[in-house]
């Protein structure tokens, strides 16, 4: 058997099939619920598209050697280009439903937001697993809350809040799994809430302080800000246990409630499918962040682990606060379910994300140290 034969098995047998086998459903859940409100199949056509495009790309990362993404100079490389093309985007891109945030190239979109978010993962990753030995130093809260702050504040510009949200979470995971001081992580919270304090007693106006409110209890407004949520929740409690059968949910087919196929899929299938259906997609779920969560624990180096961990923290955070905002716990941010919602750039970066996961599959030990005689120099 040749080397390069030995190779391509080595990357077929790194590749989690128990991953691959629960994503399947998870993506068939959103096809058939996008394609039975939607009259035409354009969505549901494009959505096969980048499905298939996903998977390829996700199959040939799980054959690249990821430890060049080590060096310092190729994650410093990854931020300067991200934070151009942020700022390209504020500058060039039409602004769509009061936000800049896409790129249209005619045939598709690109919403730089979501890989951002990714190239995030890796750089903390990289900051994080170098600094392990004197990592409860407060600079390290600092300087890594810089790196994150830039994406964040050049996503909010777009206003995106809701991937700014989750670029504050993925900080906030990553620092929280790096071993930071929580006691001076908690000063800097604190610092935070008193600037909050400051502003609410006496900058804030009252239509503004009314704003936040309706933002944070979107509910409390049905009419106006709170519709979407509202009519979420109707959707979601009128599947009941077995829900209405599949192309019957009325909140969707009517129109009532809006962005079914995107925000609020999760709302579309469960009145469909009901507690059962519901049951069973989130032990999809289940396996899906188990696997992950395994990968990261099993990474060759901390690099690796964190990077892992990172993901878990991405998919973690979209998922919990979707289902939240679809259930009218949460506000309404505009953040899609992994694998379900429509949409080609969310859906390449998912899949990129596991296939950098198996990539780095391929080289792990079962000892996780740092620093590895397999290390390319210069990192």
């Amino acid at each position: 058997m040749t080397r390069n034969t030995l190779g391509v098995r080595k990357s077929f047998l790194a590749i989690d099939w128990i991953l691959v086998t629960a994503l399947i459903p998870i993506l068939g859940a959103g096809l058939v619920t996008m394609n039975a409100f939607t009259g035409d199949s354009l969505l549901f056509d494009r959505q096969i598209a980048w499905i298939g495009v996903s998977f390829i790309l996700f199959f040939l990362l799980s054959f690249v050697d990821f430890r060049f993404i080590r060096r310092t100079r190729v994650v410093v490389g990854l931020f300067a280009v991200s934070v151009l093309v942020l700022i390209f985007l504020l500058i060039l891109a039409k602004a769509t439903k009061g936000s800049r945030s896409w790129f249209d190239f005619g045939l598709f979109s690109l919403e730089p937001a979501d890989p951002v978010k990714l190239i995030l993962i890796l750089i903390l990753a990289k900051y994080f697993s170098r600094r392990h030995i004197e990592i409860a130093h407060v600079r390290h809260i600092l300087v890594s809350g810089f790196y994150a702050f830039v994406f964040f504040a050049l996503v909010i510009l777009q206003p995106d809040f809701g991937s700014a949200i989750i670029i504050f979470l993925v900080w906030l995971g990553m620092v929280f799994v790096s071993g930071i001081s929580k006691k001076h992580l908690a000063i800097v919270f604190f610092i935070g809430a008193l600037a909050f304090s400051g502003l609410w007693l006496y900058a804030f106006k009252d239509y503004q302080k009314q704003r936040i409110i309706n933002f944070i209890h979107p509910l409390s407004d049905i009419r106006g800000t709170g519709y979407n949520a509202y009519q979420s929740t109707i959707a979601v409690g009128s599947g009941e246990i077995l829900g209405k059968g599949l192309g019957f949910g009325t909140q969707s087919r009517l129109k009532f409630l809006p962005e079914y196929e995107t925000d609020f899929i999760f709302a579309a299938f469960a009145e469909e499918w009901g507690f059962v259906g519901v049951l069973m997609l989130f032990c999809l779920y289940g396996v899906l962040i188990w696997r992950i969560l395994l990968h990261a624990m099993r990474g060759a180096t901390n690099f690796e682990m964190l990077f892992g961990l990172g993901i878990f923290i991405l998919f973690t955070s979209h998922f919990f606060i979707n289902i939240g905002m679809n259930i009218g716990l949460l506000p309404v941010t505009g953040i899609t379910l992994p694998f379900m919602s429509y949409g080609g750039t969310h859906l390449v970066t998912e899949f990129a994300g596991l296939g950098i996961l198996m990539g780095m599959s391929r080289y792990r030990r079962s000892a996780h140290k740092d620093l590895s005689k397999n290390e390319l120099p210069g990192v």
